[in-house]
Order: structure tokens, then C-alpha cells, then sequence
């Protein structure tokens, strides 16, 4: 196929292939699959990620360091499809809120130099590309856009509120879509009522600090110490450690440093988003990350749903141990789902408005 086509004529749900760089526990594949996009291959270096994207959303999966991934490797993972998307989130620490000590020369930013080496090599016909806002700021992200529009793309990208697109946390991202089609742009969000911790995680059974539910063993809250579990209890949704007798304030607190981080060890609030969940979200002293209720961190079943996973999303396989940290990793690593949606939904909108010339009425999402 000639990488450069970019006929729509005859366009099937088949005819469009996805290809994820950097795909995680699939969140964005998961997403872009739900919007109707044929999901052909992930890729991530992490061996974990292969069962969730496999067995969630049917691609398959490459575990290969991006760096070591071809040109001819990717447009052979796209097979004979007639629209190509290349999708990715290249890992985002050295940009985050939390690594901002770091420099910039953090040799984990050249991971987007190689999702635009692959991007620029192959010219697919859509690129998407979803990352940490601060990426915004920097002279790579700077390159990246240039090298995208010097190769004949239309580029459009903006900072999003994740809670307008249906995730139920105060996630701030940068979404990024290029055309070779003609100009593309992320949808407006679907609605502005936001979605509550209490509706999102409500329902669910209660357990106990260190307990597991038995019919869902994600369903699981890590241990407390027994200061902690005092701490909790002494917490109020929405508060501070700063509500807490002086007896239970930890060292840190006390430092002028310490001060200034009022939300570790905080319950969230039921009537609103979560805040941002983070590799380390089942752990109550490392956020707002204790549940509203209960005298416990949330376990890992509500941060996926917090992250907007569906409720069956399949992380492990029957024969894998759960673990925090590897699980932790896999969700608060990844994209959010609703999110992944609405820039599929983007996609397709905008391939429908090159097919037929002219904007789809109102509400229409499906392109065939």
C-alpha cells in the first residue's frame, strides 16, 4: 500500500486501523474501540499490559521498547487499511505536576521524538497523540507540532478538563489530533454535568483496610498501620491532615516543607470528581486518596472505575496474583477511557465531514 493514500472512497469500519504506541493496560485502545475504531496493535515495553489490552479490546499486542520499532513494523500492523491512525501517549513524568524538580534533558522525553519518528517516516493519515498539559510548554512539544505540519498535517491541540468528557476525577490533559485529510479538532464535551465519586463508586460493597471482596478480588484496599488507621478516622471528606489532633500529624507536616501538601492523607468527597488518580492511588497517605466512608484507601476496582474503566474491565488473568503496585501502575498510568472515547468520536466525525463534504447532523457520531 502506498503510505501516502488518503482515499476515503469505500471507507468500512474495517478499512480504518489504530495503532497505539505506548498502549499501557489499553485505556486509549479501550476508548477508540468503543468509539468504533478498529484497534490493530499495541506496543508498550511493559509485559503486564498485554493481557488487559488483549483480552479488553482484541488487539494485539507488541512488547517492544518503542525505540527498537520500525517504520515497516508499524504499516505492517496497519495491513491493508485505507485510514491509518497512529495513537499514543508517550510517558509524561518528566512534564507532570510531580516531577517538576526534574530538567528537561530527562532522557524519557525522547520517547515522543520516537512516536514523531514513526509518525513522520509513515504518514498516517490521523495522528492523536494525549499527554500531561506541561508537555505544552516545552520545546519538544514545540518540534513535534512543527515536524507534524512540515509533513503536510493539519494540526489542532488543546488542554481538556476531564470531567467534561464523562471521567469522574479532575484530570487536566493535552489532546493532540492531526489530519492529512484536512482540519480535525477534538469534540466539544458531551456534557457538563459531572460525574460524583458517589455515583461512580457508590454502590459498590464495603470492605475493610487490607480486605478483598470475594466476588471481586480488585475489589481490594490496601493495609493501614494503626496510626494511619486512626488518622483516617479522624479525617474528614474534603478536609486536611491540619483537622487532626497534633498527636496524629506526621513529621513531614510539621517541616515548613510539608506544610504546603494539605491534600495527602485526605477522604475525598461523594458529591464531587475524584482528584487526579496517580500510580500510587491506593495508598491514603499519597493523595486525597482515602474513600469518603469508609476507614480505608479506595481499592483498586473503584480507581480503575474512577479512572472510567467499565466495571468489568479484565486487568489479570485468573492465574496472576493481584498486586498493588503493578496494578496501581497499569491504572493510574493510563488513559482514561471516556476520554479515548470522545477522541475516537473526533475522528470519526471528521472523517465522515471528508467523505461526504459537509458536517454530520447534529448528535450523529457513526460514520457508517
Amino acid at each position: 500500500m502506498d503510505q501516502t493514500t488518503t482515499s476515503t472512497e469505500g471507507t468500512s469500519s474495517d478499512s480504518i486501523a489504530v495503532v497505539d504506541l505506548f498502549c499501557g493496560a489499553g485505556g486509549l485502545a479501550y476508548g477508540l474501540k468503543q468509539a468504533g475504531l478498529h484497534v490493530a496493535a499495541g506496543v508498550d515495553l511493559d509485559p503486564s499490559c498485554r493481557f488487559p489490552l488483549e483480552t479488553n479490546t482484541g488487539a494485539t499486542f507488541v512488547c517492544r521498547d518503542v525505540s527498537a520499532v520500525t517504520a515497516d513494523d508499524v504499516i505492517g500492523w496497519f495491513g491493508e487499511a485505507s485510514i491509518r491512525v497512529l495513537a499514543g501517549c508517550a510517558p509524561c513524568q518528566p512534564f507532570s505536576t510531580y516531577s517538576q524538580s526534574r530538567k528537561s534533558e530527562d532522557n524519557r522525553w525522547t520517547l515522543l521524538r520516537e512516536f514523531q519518528r514513526l509518525a513522520v517516516a509513515i504518514r498516517p493519515e490521523i495522528v492523536t497523540m494525549e499527554n500531561v498539559p506541561g508537555l505544552a510548554n516545552q520545546s519538544i512539544w514545540k518540534e513535534f507540532v512543527a515536524a507534524l505540519e512540515a509533513e503536510g498535517y493539519k494540526v489542532t491541540w488543546r488542554e481538556v478538563l476531564c470531567t467534561e468528557f464523562g471521567v469522574p476525577q479532575n484530570r487536566r490533559r493535552l489532546v493532540l489530533l492531526a489530519s492529512q485529510l484536512g482540519k480535525i479538532e477534538l469534540a466539544g464535551p458531551d456534557t457538563k454535568d459531572l460525574r460524583t465519586v458517589k455515583q461512580v463508586i457508590g454502590e459498590l460493597p464495603a470492605i475493610t483496610a487490607g480486605g478483598t471482596h470475594p466476588d471481586d478480588r480488585l475489589h481490594t484496599a490496601s493495609s493501614l498501620s494503626p496510626i494511619n488507621l486512626r488518622r483516617i478516622r479522624a479525617s474528614k471528606p474534603g478536609g486536611t491532615w491540619r483537622d487532626w489532633p497534633k498527636s496524629l500529624r506526621a513529621k513531614c507536616h510539621v517541616r515548613k516543607t510539608g506544610k504546603t501538601y494539605p491534600a495527602v492523607y485526605g477522604r475525598m468527597e461523594w458529591n464531587k470528581p475524584a482528584p487526579t488518580m496517580t500510580t500510587q492511588c491506593y495508598g491514603f497517605g499519597n493523595g486525597r486518596f482515602g474513600h469518603p466512608e469508609q476507614d480505608r484507601a479506595i481499592s483498586l476496582r473503584e480507581a480503575a472505575l474512577l479512572q472510567s474503566f467499565p466495571p468489568d474491565y479484565q486487568f489479570l488473568d485468573a492465574d496472576d496474583e493481584v498486586t498493588f503496585n503493578r496494578l496501581g501502575t497499569l491504572i493510574g498510568n493510563a488513559v482514561p477511557p471516556k476520554l479515548g472515547e470522545a477522541i475516537g468520536h473526533s475522528i470519526r466525525t471528521h472523517l465522515s465531514q471528508v467523505r461526504d463534504g459537509l458536517p454530520p447532523p447534529q448528535g450523529q457520531l457513526s460514520l457508517f
